[in-house]
């Protein structure tokens, strides 16, 4: 992983059994679920995920980016205009936060650590 890169994307899906037959079948993608609620993808040229959601999609991707600190990078958004939309929280294999760019288009941030 490198530092401050795209790492990951996320999607959003109304029905996850659907979207991982949807892209088995015609990409060959590989799947590892989380739950019932989130599944992972590979093997696609960047990896990525799914989220199951309930609501209409409007904005259904999310690029993830890769950091080695969390807080420090989180202190620079701020410092520069960015707003924080979901406060650091820990997932399997990591932590995370989301945030506002400027023009409002939100990304996320993740670290082992």
């Amino acid at each position: 992983m490198q530092n401050n890169c795209i790492n990951y994307v996320e999607f959003k899906s109304t029905n996850i059994k659907e979207t991982k037959k949807f892209y088995t079948n015609i990409f060959s993608w590989k799947f590892t679920d989380y739950g019932k609620n989130y599944i992972a993808f590979s093997e696609s040229g960047l990896d990525g995920g799914f989220e199951y959601t309930e609501v209409p999609i409007i904005n259904g991707a999310l690029v993830v980016l890769y950091s080695d600190d969390l807080k420090k990078i989180q202190d620079k958004i701020i410092f520069y205009g960015g707003n924080i939309s979901k406060e650091i929280f820990e997932f399997p294999g990591g932590k995370r936060f989301h945030f506002l760019d400027p023009s409002g288009n939100e990304l996320a941030i993740w670290s082992l650590k």
